[in-house]
């Protein structure tokens, strides 16, 4: 019998799942396709086939065909997205703002405050309630199954830009570029204190010991998966600092954590510290002021500005970008007129 799959990277914002398999000696030749149906859970031949169109499978480090057979020892390297999930979602008729859509995908400018998806205690009222609702007004093309294929994730108190995949093949192609980190992502943020000039935080991510909702950053890679954010300065006012941050991968609460892993955290992000006053005077005319900027963005000062990505079908690089929300411009505009007038 052959190796049992010796990795399942199961990204938590990127939605695609990565499995390596060192094929028995013993194997006789066979198919690849037929070989992963077997191999791989929820693994169709149409999702296998998708899969090495895309060049999502990997046979010794080198693309291959459907036709091609393996052999003993092949190492194989395949990249899916996650399967839908069973859970039932609802249609439901609420605002989204899509700012692009043709027959492969769409982009959404996500608001702060909306679910991504169903879930514990969240089954209406998410995006992809939304989402299923307007994709049932479109007509059904060949492969599309009506359901909104995510291919990643953002915190639901963040706002910003989400890539949605309308059908098998153009998810594929989405979760490879996501599991290659050749999609650009950034973001702005808001955090507390005067950072230092551009840098590069890394380490290794996982869930705190101390509470299980709270994200790490810990040396030991048994405890996580490993990450990296690069930021650059593009404002700095006084006590706080506004960034921008690229994502080189794509965890949890990524740079919610590393922020507050250097000591910086977001401003106003209760789950990481940011929702005290970190720096500052004492006086209560600066407390006051900083309470209005926490009502004025009552959430984490984070916003996924611009998404750039090749097309599954044009392959013509695509990048969106998105203004500032309303909130976060309020807060901001209120720091920067207290450092003019201070």
């Amino acid at each position: 019998m052959e190796n049992a799959v010796d990795l399942q990277e199961q990204e938590e914002q990127e939605l695609f799942e990565h499995f390596k398999i060192i094929v028995d000696k013993g194997q006789s030749l066979l198919r690849i396709d037929k070989f992963l149906m077997v191999r791989v859970e929820n693994a169709s031949r149409n999702r296998i086939q998708n899969a090495i169109d895309a060049g999502n499978v990997l046979v010794n480090q080198k693309q291959i065909k459907a036709s091609y057979k393996v052999k003993p020892f092949d190492e194989i390297s395949i990249v899916l997205p996650h399967p839908p999930r069973d859970t039932e979602v609802y249609p439901e008729d609420l605002p989204i703002d899509i700012i692009y859509e043709d027959s492969d995908l769409l982009v959404v400018n996500k608001a702060a405050g909306m679910v991504v998806h169903p879930g514990f205690n969240n089954y209406t009222g998410t995006l992809v309630n939304a989402l299923a609702f307007h994709f049932e007004q479109l007509p059904q093309l060949p492969g599309n199954d009506g359901r909104p294929g995510l291919v990643h994730r953002i915190d639901k108190d963040t706002s910003g830009l989400l890539l949605i995949s309308k059908n098998e093949r153009s998810i594929t192609h989405l979760a490879k570029q996501f599991f290659d980190h050749s999609i650009t992502r950034r973001y702005i943020a808001l955090v507390w204190g005067d950072i230092e000039n551009d840098g590069t935080v890394t380490g290794y991510i996982g869930r705190s010991v101390k509470d299980r909702r709270v994200m790490d950053i810990y040396d030991d890679e048994e405890k996580g998966k490993w990450s990296v954010t690069h930021y650059k300065v593009l404002k700095r006012l006084g006590y706080v600092t506004l960034i921008s941050c690229e994502l080189e991968t794509g965890r949890t609460h990524q740079i919610r954590a590393h922020m507050q892993h250097i000591g910086h955290p977001l401003f106003n992000d209760a789950m990481y510290g940011g929702d005290k006053i970190l720096k500052g005077t004492t006086f209560n005319k600066y407390k006051q002021f900083v309470d209005n900027c926490f009502d004025l963005l009552p959430r984490q000062a984070l916003h996924a500005q611009s998404l750039g990505f090749i097309h599954p079908t044009t392959k013509e690089y695509m990048f969106f970008e998105s203004p500032l929300p309303a909130d976060f411009k309020a807060a901001l505009t209120k720091w920067e007129n207290y450092i003019v007038t201070s």
